[in-house]
C-alpha cells in the first residue's frame, strides 16, 4: 500500500475556505496513493479554541462536501482529519471523517479523549464514545485522534476490534514533540501494528506545531518521518507484515489483563 500524510500548515492569514480548497488540491495530487491522511482540526487549528464555535459545521457540512469530492476525484481512501462538528442536538465534537474512493462517507469518529485539563477542548467539546475501524482492501484501519495517543487501552481495544493500521491525525505541539515520536513507536510495538500519525505544521493560536508526521512499522521501526514544515510524506508499506509479525512474535496471545478474569 502507498500512504500519503499531508502535513498541512495552519496560517491565521489564510481563510478556512481557502485552506479547504488547498487541502483538496493536495489530496488530488496524491492520486497514485491508496490512503491519504490529513491532520486534526486543520480548518481552524487545534489550539484556536475561540474559533471552534464560530467554525463548527454539521457533519455533512462544507469540509465534508469538499473532501468527499477530493477523495472521489483522486480515487483514494481519504482520512480527512478532523473538524469541529456541531451536533444539532448536542455539543460540539472533534470529529474525524473517512471517505471511500467513490467519495462515500465510510466512517466518522468523535474523539474520545479531549485535551485541555478542564479548559479548551476538554470543556468546549463533547466526548465520543465509540471505537471506529474501517476495512480497506488489504488492511483494517483503527481510528484515533491526537491526545488519544496517550491512552494505550484505546489502541488495544482497536486491535481487539481487528485494527492492523492505526491512523492518528493530530495537532501536536512542538514543545512535546519527543512524546509524539515515543508514543507513536510505543503504540506500534505494543499492538504489533502500523502507525500512521499525521500532524500539522505552522502555529495555532500562538502554539508552534510539532509537524514530524511519522509512519512506524509493527516492530517500531520508523519507515518515514517529515520535518517541521508543510510537506506531503509518502511511504509504501506492506500490510501483510502485521500478520507475519504477530505470528513470528506472538506477544498478543500472552495477554492476561484486560481479558476474561483468570481462572482460580
Amino acid at each position: 500500500m502507498r500512504a500519503s500524510l499531508i502535513q498541512i500548515a495552519v496560517n491565521v492569514n489564510e481563510s478556512v475556505d481557502s485552506r479547504r480548497q488547498r487541502a483538496a488540491a493536495l489530496v488530488r495530487e496524491q492520486a497514485g496513493s491508496d490512503l491519504v491522511v490529513l491532520p486534526e482540526l486543520w480548518t481552524t487549528g487545534a489550539f484556536a479554541y475561540e474559533e471552534f464555535g464560530r467554525a463548527a459545521e454539521p457533519l455533512e457540512g462544507p469540509t465534508y462536501e469538499v473532501m468527499a469530492k477530493a477523495a472521489s476525484d483522486a480515487g483514494v481512501w481519504l482520512h480527512a482529519g478532523s473538524v469541529p462538528e456541531r451536533d444539532p442536538d448536542g455539543p460540539l465534537y472533534n470529529t474525524s471523517l473517512v471517505f471511500s474512493p467513490s467519495g462515500e462517507l465510510a466512517a466518522a469518529y468523535r474523539k474520545i479523549h479531549r485535551f485541555g485539563f478542564d479548559k479548551g477542548e476538554a470543556v468546549l467539546m463533547g466526548a465520543g464514545r465509540d471505537l471506529v475501524t474501517v476495512r480497506l482492501p488489504g488492511t483494517t484501519l483503527g481510528v484515533a485522534t491526537c491526545y488519544d495517543l496517550r491512552f494505550p487501552e484505546l489502541f488495544r481495544s482497536l486491535v481487539d476490534a481487528g485494527a492492523e493500521t492505526l491512523v492518528i491525525p493530530a495537532g501536536w505541539p512542538e514543545r512535546r514533540r519527543a512524546h509524539w515520536t515515543l508514543l507513536a513507536q510505543a503504540r506500534a510495538v505494543e499492538n504489533q501494528a502500523f502507525v500512521l500519525a499525521c500532524g500539522t505544521a505552522g502555529t495555532h493560536a500562538g502554539v508552534p506545531q510539532a509537524g514530524h508526521s511519522i509512519v512506524v512499522d509493527p516492530w517500531g521501526e520508523v519507515l518515514a518521518e517529515a520535518g517541521p514544515d508543510e510537506e506531503v510524506l509518502t511511504v509504501d508499506f506492506d500490510p501483510s507484515k502485521v500478520a507475519a509479525t504477530r505470528e513470528q512474535f506472538p506477544a498478543l496471545k500472552d495477554r492476561v489483563l484486560g481479558l476474561d478474569p483468570p481462572r482460580r
